[in-house]
């Protein structure tokens, strides 16, 4: 089993920045290189993908995103971020984290979700 631990949300103008954190841990982890990601989604919408990194460091993004999120991962510490720049009011949503062992199915059924953590950008 996986547990994941996001941080770092919360209330940002628009035009400023945050960084997202997600803590991975569990006993199975040290066997697993798993791929991570980050979803968001906001009130009446689906959840969508937001960004994924294979344990290779291989990355995706979402259109709406790109040039302004970036993902990275700490593997030592099981860890990966978001760094979310120039951010819209379009963005607020809640943020969750994901995992699985396939970057594959790490962007479209993720087997591990963290809590969420809410991210409100004002105009």
């Amino acid at each position: 089993q996986v547990q994941l631990q996001e941080s770092g949300g919360g209330l940002v103008q628009a035009g400023g920045s945050l960084r997202l954190s997600c803590a991975a841990s569990g006993r199975t982890l040290s066997r697993l290189r798993i791929a991570m990601g980050w979803f968001r989604q906001a009130p009446g919408n689906q959840r969508e993908l937001v960004a994924a990194m294979g344990s290779g460091g291989t990355e995706k993004y979402a259109e709406s995103v790109k040039g302004r999120f970036t993902i990275s991962r700490d593997n030592a510490q099981n860890t990966v971020y978001l760094q979310m720049n120039s951010l819209k009011p379009e963005d607020t949503a809640v943020y969750y984290c994901a995992a699985d062992p396939m970057f594959a199915t790490v962007q479209i059924r993720p087997s591990y979700w963290g809590q969420g953590t809410q991210v409100t950008v004002s105009s």
